[in-house]
């Protein structure tokens, strides 16, 4: 089967070794995504505004690797402040309340910059 790497020119993606997303087949993983563009990081202690951020992202990744939010059946959430639980939620069933895909939410102690309280992988399946 082809791979298709999708980049989304992020510097760490060369330095780390890794992609945005990759396509193999009818199937798409994006990689651990956050509210970062560039040096920036948008919705700082918000962890709603950080969530939508970067459900938008994965959304773009999904686009380039030729699927959409609809074929996205599984999701990651790897919050910093379990707490928050219910707007992180809330931005997910935003992008994902009609869709329902499985998902966890999990607290971990730190992500890679102090000010991130939210980071989301995804996995999409597309109908061949």
């Amino acid at each position: 089967m082809q791979r298709l790497n999708i980049s989304s020119g992020a510097v760490w993606e060369a330095k780390v070794g890794y992609s945005r997303a990759v396509r193999i087949g009818n199937v798409v993983e994006v990689s651990g995504t956050v509210s970062a563009d560039g040096d920036k990081i948008v919705g700082i202690n918000d962890p709603y505004e950080q969530t939508k951020h970067a459900l938008a992202k994965i959304e773009a990744a999904l686009v380039k690797a030729g699927a959409t939010l609809h074929d996205v059946v599984r999701t990651r959430m790897f919050v910093t402040d379990i707490s928050k639980w219910e707007e992180v939620g809330r931005a997910h069933g935003e992008f994902f309340g009609g869709i329902r895909p499985v998902t966890t939410m999990v607290e971990v102690s730190a992500l890679i910059h102090p000010d991130l309280m939210v980071e989301i992988e995804a996995t999409a399946v597309l109908s061949v």
